[in-house]
């Protein structure tokens, strides 16, 4: 799988990229990996049941090859401490799942890769992303009051669609190995983001479910691939 975060290519390209998320063990962590991840994710919001502490992300971090890149989830932390983390943790990328101020995130830009994460919910509205200039990806998940991701609730796949004609595009919410490959042929995203699809618990991945999804997920770029080299 592709590089996450330097690779420059957008929703043009014929790969999209997968990223595991509320990664909280080592043996998932590898599983991932060896089924061609590009990034995983550590969920740092405490009332999330993917939740893991800094400490236990920093010894699966050290264990990561460079190629894959190691994601911070953050719910509304000041952006210094985000950046503080970010630094001792050595992340790729910090994901603002939060309802964060442009200028937070712009804060944090300076110094590290920002995906920025909106709940798309019946109000939303694609203005939202111009207040974001200094943000690298932006990530649609599905809404659930009172609920900060992993919700298992599809985004809206129309607005996404819209969405990653112009922008670098993450889809997340409700997405598993049965509905991937349909999510990826009508939205055409930059990346898929998974957690609670392919698990047995929350914070414990299933390991059938993880090959299933990237199987998927391989299939239909294959055939992406495939249609585009047939219509040149």
């Amino acid at each position: 799988m592709r590089n996450f975060v330097v690779d420059s290519e957008l929703n043009g390209a014929s790969v999209t990229r997968v990223k595991i998320c509320g990664i909280t063990n080592a043996r998932d962590a590898r599983a991932a990996i060896d089924l061609g991840t590009a990034a995983l994710g550590f969920n740092f919001y405490e009332k999330s049941p993917r939740a893991i502490s800094p400490a236990a992300a920093w010894k699966i971090r050290q264990t990561l090859p460079k190629e894959v890149q190691a994601v911070g989830v953050f719910v509304d932390w000041k952006p210094a401490a985000v950046l503080a983390l970010a630094a001792a943790l050595e992340l790729s990328a910090v994901q603002l799942h939060g309802d964060e101020a442009p200028g937070d995130a712009a804060f944090c830009a300076r110094k590290v890769a920002v995906i920025k994460a909106f709940r798309v919910g019946k109000g939303f509205s694609m203005a939202e992303f111009g207040k974001f200039r200094n943000v690298s990806w932006f990530l649609l998940d599905g809404e659930r009051a009172g609920q900060y991701g992993g919700t298992g609730r599809t985004t809206n796949w129309d607005l996404a669609r819209k969405a990653a004609a112009r922008r670098p595009i993450i889809l997340a919410g409700g997405l598993t190995p049965e509905n991937v490959a349909a999510a990826i042929l009508a939205v055409r995203p930059y990346a898929v983001d998974v957690a609670s699809g392919v698990e047995w618990r929350p914070g414990k991945k299933d390991h059938g479910k993880m090959r299933e999804f990237f199987r998927e997920v391989e299939r239909v770029n294959w055939e992406l691939r495939r249609g585009k080299e047939v219509m040149k």
